[in-house]
């Protein structure tokens, strides 16, 4: 019995993760993997039932999980003594030393107009430090301002946070076309991003058969857009990376169907890579592919950590192989030019997995 936590998030976080969790489930019974929700308190509901979006009761339940799924929650909305505090996600990433953010992108079917309908690419994300200041500090976020009128912002980049991402990204181009290109600007922030691109290039001898380069990030984005079908895998610190997928996820189609795992050695978050969109929550138009191809992550992430659970490995290729029926088939929801809901796409999707 598999055991997965589930925490729903807010704007349109309680429908798409809904979504997730039924086709996943269906996914699973067909390889006759039984699976059980754990269920906890998180975002706004949690404020209003425990003073606080991430309960310390959440953190305890999470930690006997191995994996879990976070809906996209909304914290710019959230009560004014929770402004410029470490978001929950966050502290959920921080708590468990989630470092590895891997976020994927491509084309899923000729049906869905892509900018760059060749792209096939994978972000690989350092998800501790970099120039995101919010995880920068053992306590509170690296922001200051000394006066009124300026604003400082701590930056921290260390050799083992970037050789530990570098063997992810290694690790994953290996199983791909066996090509990372390290994300950099090293010409200006010469001793933080050339820390990062040389711990990468120290790496990269321990896999000689994977091709490897590093690249300007103005550069970069520039020709993910011009020459997409050139990248294979990129490895990032968290902002070139968080900004890297958002472009690359819309280069593929829309925002609305790029996924993401976090994880660390020990446990993993399935995430859509978008936000909480409070202005559609509640009217069933949001696209649930992010959501329900995360889960997909998840479930082959729990296979390749167990080793022994192929089954998982078959039930996240049943999903994915699911959602790519229906959008060939032309049904969509508004973000992708289609005109399904939210709950008809996700019935879509699971009529359509494949047969055991």
């Amino acid at each position: 019995m598999l055991t997965l936590g589930v925490l729903a998030g807010d704007g349109i976080g309680p429908e798409i993760v809904s979504s997730a969790v039924g086709v996943t489930e269906q996914a699973l019974r067909g390889v006759s993997v039984g699976v059980r929700w754990r269920e906890l308190p998180f975002g706004l509901p949690a404020i209003a039932e425990y003073g606080t979006p991430l309960p310390e009761s959440t953190l305890t339940e999470l930690a006997g999980l191995s994996g879990w799924i976070l809906g996209p929650h909304d914290n710019a909305g959230y009560p004014d003594r929770f402004r410029g505090t470490l978001s929950p996600g966050g502290a959920i990433r921080k708590h468990f030393n989630l470092f590895a953010n891997i976020r994927p992108a491509r084309a899923l079917s000729e049906t869905v107009t892509a900018v760059c309908p060749d792209l096939d690419v994978v972000i690989v994300r350092e998800n501790t430090e970099g120039f995101y200041a919010d995880r920068n500090m053992y306590d509170g976020a690296g922001e200051f301002m000394p006066t009124p009128d300026v604003a400082l912002a701590v930056g921290v980049f260390t050799r083992a946070a970037a050789e530990r991402i570098a063997h992810e990204a290694f690790r994953l181009a290996s199983a791909r076309r066996k090509s990372v290109t390290i994300a950099h600007k090293a010409n200006v922030l010469a001793k933080t991003t050339g820390l990062f691109r040389d711990s990468c290039l120290t790496v990269a001898a321990h896999y000689p058969d994977v091709d490897v380069r590093g690249e300007h990030i103005d550069a970069l984005a520039a020709r993910l857009v011009s020459h997409p079908g050139s990248f294979d895998v990129i490895v990032a610190e968290n902002m070139f990376g968080d900004i890297l997928s958002d472009l690359a996820g819309q280069l593929s189609g829309s925002l609305g169907m790029a996924p993401s795992v976090n994880a660390s050695r020990t446990h993993a978050m399935a995430q859509a890579a978008h936000g909480s969109a409070p202005d559609i929550a509640g009217r069933d138009v949001a696209n649930p592919v992010a959501m329900i191809l995360s889960s997909a992550m998840l479930l082959r992430w729990l296979a390749d950590r167990d080793g022994g659970t192929p089954a998982l490995r078959v039930a996240a290729d049943r999903i994915e192989d699911a959602v790519r029926r229906t959008l060939d088939t032309g049904v969509g929801t508004a973000d992708i030019g289609g005109s399904a809901s939210t709950s008809s796409f996700t019935r879509h999707v699971i009529a359509a997995l494949p047969e055991a």
